[in-house]
């Protein structure tokens, strides 16, 4: 049975924590954020499902309901939103250097392998090392801060300037770091990792500009040991009419690295453990509706859903209004 937790703010704006097993859920006492929570499970020395169950009330409620009515919060966040960071990595799943192999030779007309399937193959070979071992880095991007975030049902909003706003179906490890400076894994996320997939196959080296986008999170923080298996499907509507529509896999038995591979990559730099931050980080996936010849358009609604995530995760496409001209930088 899966355990999740959930962040609701009422009407009002007051704040609290769902915990989840299966189909039913119950408020929580004495806590009002997914991090509260954290916090107090590790000076307890508790996990995040200990911690939760301590607080679990006999108050039931409907999660799916609350989804509709628009009052689940993004599975994390933060009171000051520079404390939360957006990262990732890419080509960690089986599959995943065919779309984009595809994208750079096309780009680059060329025969020879590709720097995007060199990285998969190497990460293939050396990404699930034995326990203790180093093993091969992966590509390594990042997205930006707790304002990029952005929650279930809500927009995912390209730039004025972008050339695309494509959808990247995903689970995202939420990290929070302890006071010692330890990276404490509270959970997975459903999640959205949105990027310019035609400013990236213009130049592969415009991948970091690539990225530099929003982010969706689903609701439901799924506790524990993950399950090495995830399978999900990834949709596209437009005009009320699913016009893609394609199966996903996540977990480690359908990735190329192991969490533990990505998480130490990720948490060896002393500047990801600084305490009290927030960390999202991304693994990867190997299915876009962009590798399929999909060009996205404003309004059009992504839906991503897996077991054993109760909820699927929906985020319609929006892109800015133009900014005011950049001014030359004054100079001082």
């Amino acid at each position: 049975m899966a355990t999740r937790l959930l962040q609701h703010r009422a009407a009002d704006g007051a704040r609290s924590v769902i915990l989840a097993r299966g189909e039913s859920a119950v408020f929580l006492d004495g806590v009002q954020t997914v991090r509260e929570l954290a916090l107090a499970a590790i000076a307890a020395g508790q996990t995040m499902a200990q911690a939760a169950a301590a607080r679990a009330s006999d108050k039931t409620v409907d999660i799916a309901a609350e989804l509709a009515a628009g009052t689940l919060l993004p599975a994390i966040d933060h009171d000051d939103k520079a404390r939360v960071l957006l990262t990732g990595t890419g080509l960690t799943h089986l599959g995943s250097a065919e779309g984009r192999d595809k994208m750079h030779r096309d780009a680059a007309q060329a025969e020879k392998q590709t720097d995007s399937m060199r990285m998969f193959l190497e990460g293939l070979a050396g990404g699930k090392p034995a326990p203790g071992a180093e093993g091969q880095q992966p590509e390594w991007f990042y997205k930006g801060d707790g304002t990029q975030l952005v929650g279930p049902g809500e927009a995912l909003t390209m730039p004025a300037f972008a050339k695309d706003g494509g959808e990247e179906p995903e689970l995202a490890g939420i990290y929070l770091i302890g006071e010692d400076g330890t990276p404490y894994r509270l959970g997975l996320a459903l999640a959205n990792e949105f990027s310019d997939h035609v400013t990236e196959r213009h130049n592969y080296l415009w991948l970091a500009h690539s990225k530099l986008r929003q982010a969706a999170l689903g609701a439901e923080l799924l506790l524990g040991t993950p399950p090495a298996d995830i399978r999900g499907t990834s949709s596209l509507e437009r005009g009320g009419q699913t016009i893609w529509e394609k199966p996903f896999l996540s977990g480690e038995d359908n990735m190329s690295h192991s969490l533990a591979n990505l998480e130490h990559h990720h948490f060896k730099y002393d500047l990801f453990r600084r305490p009290g931050d927030i960390h999202v980080h991304f693994f990867g996936t190997a299915t876009l509706s962009f590798s399929d010849g999909i060009s996205t358009q404003e309004g059009d609604t992504f839906t991503i859903a897996a077991a054993p995530f109760a909820l699927p995760l929906r985020n319609t496409l929006a892109r800015a209004a133009a900014s005011p001209a950049l001014a030359a930088v004054t100079v001082l």
